[in-house]
């Protein structure tokens, strides 16, 4: 990124409004210039630098945290039942516009493939059921091309019209992927056309032709003709392995610095998987500037959110709607990895003289009477903590877990052993208008 932006720039003076401002913070990503603090130790005198990273949601680097508290959230919201896993893409005649209207026509992308699911599982034909899935996303190919599609993780069954039960699909089938397309494509081409007619479309490069209005009509014409692809599949490895390989989406855009073999002059060579042969692991080597231009091309508008939820898992509501799918399933709801580890550390502990067999309750070696003194603390605070609990949010109850057992920081120089790391030297991040983090390469 810092060898190749210079020619990218030169060779690409008209990029999109954001993509320099995402470049430029991602090669200064752990560097001097967001700031850091170095660390001394007392004993052996060792030196650690530690740079500020970026915490752009484009960075291969940044966002492992985020990711892992994301996976966390989405693993709490599991039903069990099948789930499966359905893809829309568009097809290729319509990259150049999409590129030329990212966030209009990616918006329109999850607004289609949302309203394509809800409606086909709503017809008593297929389903009868209100649905709910959880939309991804995905803009690139193993070689970086432009490739948007949706990955949606739906569910297996939804809520009866009246809410009075749950209707469950078929363990291997959901509904038709034919359905699915046909449905998609004349939602997404009827938001196409809404917006030429209302103007909001911009045509320029392959595109421009397009504007006049008998083009463009031919053109929408074709892609009507035309078989769009959706994919469904039940997940083989459960619905946990499909939300963490969607993680790789989630928090990341096009390349992981895993990829990246070898830079040789002006030339990278990066590896990719080639699913039209086996998905066989292959190499390619592109210059550095086409390389930033297709990596370039996945940076979405600011402000866009690439994870969205629909139906029953729509955000307003959702843990109403969700208790009551558990409730009509039969089963209680998951608890969290965080909730898990406070109730372990909660265990009540066994103290000595008391005999403990397993698979019973603890009891005394030698009973005695218990004595009861007359303002003796009892255990009224139970119910007021169970208030104050169901009281609080899902995610307010997991932020404090997470600080009451967050561990300590440890201080020792890791190499010696002996001293103790002492900040010699520290650099906030550049701040800017009220005391908010400032950005150095706001140049959109």
């Amino acid at each position: 990124m810092r060898q190749f932006l210079p020619a990218y720039v030169q060779q690409h003076p008209q990029s999109p409004p954001g993509v320099l401002r995402v470049l430029n913070r991602l090669a200064s990503c752990r560097t001097a210039a967001l700031g850091g603090h170095v660390l001394g130790c007392s004993h052996c005198g060792d030196i650690t630098y530690h740079y500020h990273s970026c915490g752009d949601r484009h960075c291969p680097t940044c966002g492992g945290t985020k990711r892992a508290s994301w996976l966390e959230r989405q693993r709490c919201d599991l039903l069990p039942v099948p789930y499966f896993h359905v893809v829309f893409t568009l097809p290729h005649e319509l990259s150049a516009l999409v590129l030329g209207n990212r966030k209009l026509l990616y918006d329109r992308l999850f607004t289609a493939a949302a309203e394509t699911l809800l409606t086909i599982a709503a017809d008593a034909r297929h389903l009868g059921a209100r649905l709910g899935a959880l939309l991804v996303l995905h803009t690139w190919g193993q070689q970086l091309e432009h490739h948007p599609h949706i990955h949606a993780v739906v569910p297996g069954g939804g809520l009866s019209p009246d809410d009075s039960k749950w209707v469950a699909s078929r363990a291997d089938f959901l509904v038709s992927v034919k359905v699915l397309g046909r449905l998609f494509r004349g939602k997404y081409l009827a938001f196409v056309k809404e917006l030429y007619d209302a103007g909001e479309l911009r045509f320029a490069g392959s595109t421009a032709a397009f504007a006049e209005k008998r083009a463009f009509q031919v053109w929408l014409s074709r892609l009507y003709a035309k078989d769009w692809v959706v994919y469904a599949k039940k997940p083989f490895a459960g619905p946990e392995v499909l939300l963490k390989y969607l993680t790789r989406y989630t928090h990341r855009v096009a390349l992981c610095n895993g990829r990246l073999k070898k830079v040789d002059g002006d030339r990278v060579t990066l590896s990719y998987k080639d699913y039209a042969d086996g998905c066989r692991a292959k190499v390619m080597t592109l210059t550095g500037p086409e390389l930033l231009r297709r990596f370039a091309l996945h940076v979405l508008p600011k402000g866009f959110v690439r994870v969205r939820q629909c139906g029953l898992l729509a955000h307003r509501d959702r843990r109403a709607r969700l208790a009551m799918c558990r409730r009509l399933l039969g089963v209680a709801a998951p608890l969290s990895a965080l909730t898990q580890a406070a109730a372990a550390v909660r265990t009540p502990h066994v103290a000595e003289g008391v005999a403990s067999t397993p698979g019973k309750l603890p009891t005394p070696a030698s009973p005695a009477p218990l004595a009861v003194a007359p303002n003796a603390a009892t255990d009224s605070w139970l119910p007021s903590v169970l208030l104050v609990l169901l009281a609080l949010s899902c995610d307010a109850l997991n932020w404090l877990l997470a600080c009451a057992s967050a561990p300590t920081v440890q201080r020792r120089c890791p190499l010696c052993g002996h001293g103790e790391l002492q900040t010699i030297w520290e650099q906030p991040r550049p701040r800017g208008w009220r005391g908010m983090t400032k950005d150095l390469w706001n140049t959109s």
